[in-house]
């Protein structure tokens, strides 16, 4: 559960509504051409090649420029395009087009006054935080991340990594984390796990510390309150590794990709526990879109 302000859908609103420089997208449409993404993009947060650091700064078509970070922190604080030896899957195909970027976190990284987490979200510039066009009907979410072994987390803290908060941000329908997780100190710390609302333990993968890219989608049919999750390493198609699970998707919301590391040392983790200082840590992620999964369409 997070505690988001609620002013938060109003002001990404008011920045997608404002005029100002956008990246510069190569690619012509919503619908790509790629020869490993088949379905049409709702929500797309592909790095383009061109894109420099600063433009994350502005209104860009792809993430809101104004949440959710540090206090008095720019996102060209925040963010790095890191070297990889390779591209992820999903970005691959359009090497030339494409590149990953890392989300960093650090003391600095205190949002509003919640002073236990250290945190920095990617939203979707067009994902709205009710009636969303990414969360009606059946759409998949992807993701792609590689560990920056310079920046690396320190897994005896839990993170949150990628989630969808509910619009009265009293939940997270889905969660995708790393770390060893305070309510369930039994689980393996070098992990990635999948939780549904209620942190139920829906599947969970090892993580490649090494650097390798790993691939992940989720399915989410919000009509009949049902998730299937996705896989693969490097450049492999993606395999279903669940069936098609029950889960409660009911409350709208939005989308955020990037990093909470919660603290230590209490169960009040939004306002105290133990953080260590100075830490710089780091997710690279690519591959980022939302497509459109109706009639059972889906990008392998």
């Amino acid at each position: 559960m997070l505690f988001t302000s609620p002013i938060l859908a109003l002001s990404a609103l008011v920045a997608i509504a404002t005029a100002s420089p956008r990246i510069c997208q190569t690619h012509a449409s919503k619908t790509t051409n790629s020869s490993t993404i088949k379905c049409p993009i709702v929500l797309d947060g592909r790095v383009p090649a061109n894109a420099s650091l600063t433009s994350f700064d502005t209104a860009n078509g792809l993430f809101n420029p104004d949440y959710v970070k540090g206090n008095n922190l720019s996102w060209s604080d925040i963010l790095l395009f890191p070297t990889v030896a390779t591209n992820s899957r999903f970005d691959s195909a359009d090497a030339a087009q494409y590149k990953p970027i890392e989300v960093n976190i650090n003391n600095a990284s205190v949002y509003q006054a919640q002073y236990g987490f250290r945190r920095a979200g990617l939203l979707f510039a067009n994902d709205s935080n009710t009636g969303s066009l990414g969360y009606t009907g059946v759409k998949t979410l992807h993701w792609s991340v590689q560990q920056d072994p310079q920046r690396a987390l320190n897994l005896s803290h839990e993170y949150l990594n990628v989630w969808h908060e509910s619009a009265d941000y009293s939940a997270d329908q889905i969660m995708f984390q790393a770390g060893s997780i305070l309510a369930q100190p039994g689980l393996a710390r070098d992990t990635f796990k999948v939780f549904d609302r209620n942190s139920s333990l829906l599947w969970s993968v090892a993580m490649d510390l090494e650097g390798g890219w790993q691939n992940f989608a989720v399915t989410l049919d919000v009509t009949a309150n049902t998730i299937q999750i996705y896989y693969s390493t490097g450049t492999d198609p993606l395999q279903a590794v669940t069936d098609v699970i029950p889960t409660d998707l009911s409350g709208d919301g939005q989308f955020q990709i990037g990093m909470i590391k919660k603290p230590t040392g209490t169960s009040d983790v939004v306002n105290a526990g133990y953080q260590e200082a100075p830490f710089e840590e780091g997710q690279i992620y690519g591959g980022l879109f939302v497509e459109d999964s109706a009639g059972g369409c889906i990008s392998l």
